[in-house]
């Protein structure tokens, strides 16, 4: 039997890693090795435990004040002996964390095989976003299997030489996440603070809009509920302290304001859908919203994800103050703009991800096991 090893750090790596670890979970021909190395530990084990998952493997390697570089150096100092003793056939892993390149580099001085799921987004520009797209293209180097979320993301990887028979398009598997998070009846107390009021969703966290950007993001929600007297935001606020210190001093004293600690992932999913819009600099964020029939304006210049722009389900808006106000105005503002995003077709799947991706690998190392026998 083929051993499958897969590591996650980051809450997001969780999520959209969660179908597929339960799908080799049930799958008679692999054997299941989850490693958590503990990047984001506490976000993580929140996730884990939501979606019943137990880790074989925690590496602990989360430390306070922690560097890229030191996440890194603890990964691959800690994974190697894990790997020598587990001996799997082949490593899965997701996206474009600083755990995914250091789990990726450890499995290649191993010699094992690399699965990537997620592969094949592109900025082109390494430091937008950072560290993750240089991260992604790093991998792409590395991995042996290149599971693409779209045509789009296959494009790029056949255009940076890499091998066509290696790359499958599978669709992203943060959809697939979606069957298993909605419902129907659903309530949670920050829907009842809003008493039934429409409200938009915020979520900020990523390193390039720490700072001025962000200052200036928040501004821009201020100058939203002016122009709305009767709308709420409502700002699950990242850990990073960077971001809760700004947004309290900023934000926590609107009456129309919600600040709440991150949500897990079930809630975030029917809280979302019970959404106006959502405003974000998530990449996550901007696969799912599509498939809940909400507009997102994404708070970066560039996105890794322009199947979604190019399908009129997103929309880059940037940091700037006023370039925000005047999109969320003109998005409420025009019925019929709005219903065009929110009714758009979602290009990254149709929840069927992770069932693509164990039948290529069962085909795989069916074959391979079957060419060893002979």
């Amino acid at each position: 039997m083929c051993k499958i090893m897969c590591v996650v750090g980051t809450r997001p790596e969780v999520i959209k890693m969660a179908p597929l670890v339960h799908k080799i979970s049930q799958s008679n021909q692999f054997e299941l090795c989850l490693v958590t190395t503990g990047q984001h530990k506490e976000m993580v084990g929140q996730a884990m435990e939501l979606f019943q998952l137990k880790a074989d493997v925690d590496l602990e390697v989360m430390k306070a004040g922690q560097t890229l570089t030191s996440i890194t150096s603890r990964v691959l100092d800690r994974l190697e002996p894990v790997m020598q003793a587990e001996q799997p056939s082949v490593v899965l892993v997701h996206g474009d964390t600083t755990t995914t390149l250091a789990a990726s580099l450890a499995a290649f001085y191993q010699k094992v095989d690399i699965g990537h799921v997620e592969a094949g987004l592109r900025t082109y520009d390494k430091y937008a976003p950072y560290p993750e797209e240089m991260n992604r293209q790093l991998v792409s180097r590395l991995a042996d299997w290149h599971f693409a979320p779209t045509e789009l993301a296959r494009e790029n990887l056949l255009a940076e030489n890499i091998d066509a028979k290696s790359i499958q398009v599978t669709g992203n598997t943060a959809i697939d996440c979606l069957n298993l998070t909605l419902k129907q009846h659903y309530s949670h107390e920050l829907l009842e603070r809003m008493n039934g009021h429409e409200f938009i969703l915020v979520t900020v966290h990523r390193r390039e809009n720490l700072g001025v950007n962000m200052e200036h993001i928040f501004s821009a929600l201020l100058d939203i509920l002016d122009y709305f007297p009767n709308i709420h935001i409502l700002f699950p606020v990242h850990k990073n302290p960077v971001v809760r210190e700004l947004a309290e001093q900023m934000l926590q004293n609107h009456p129309r304001i919600h600040l709440s600690e991150p949500l897990n992932t079930v809630d975030f999913h029917n809280i979302a859908y019970r959404s106006l819009l959502i405003l974000t600099d998530s990449g996550g964020v901007q696969e799912e919203a599509p498939s809940l029939h909400k507009p997102v304006l994404v708070l970066r210049n560039q996105t890794e994800r322009p199947e979604g722009v190019d399908a009129g389900v997103l929309k880059l808006v940037g940091t700037d103050r006023e370039t925000i106000a005047q999109s969320v105005t003109a998005l409420l503002t025009d019925e019929r703009s709005y219903q065009q995003m929110a009714c758009g077709i979602n290009p990254y799947g149709d929840g069927q991800a992770a069932e693509r991706i164990i039948r290529v690998l069962e085909q795989h190392y069916a074959s391979a096991q079957a060419a060893g026998r002979e």
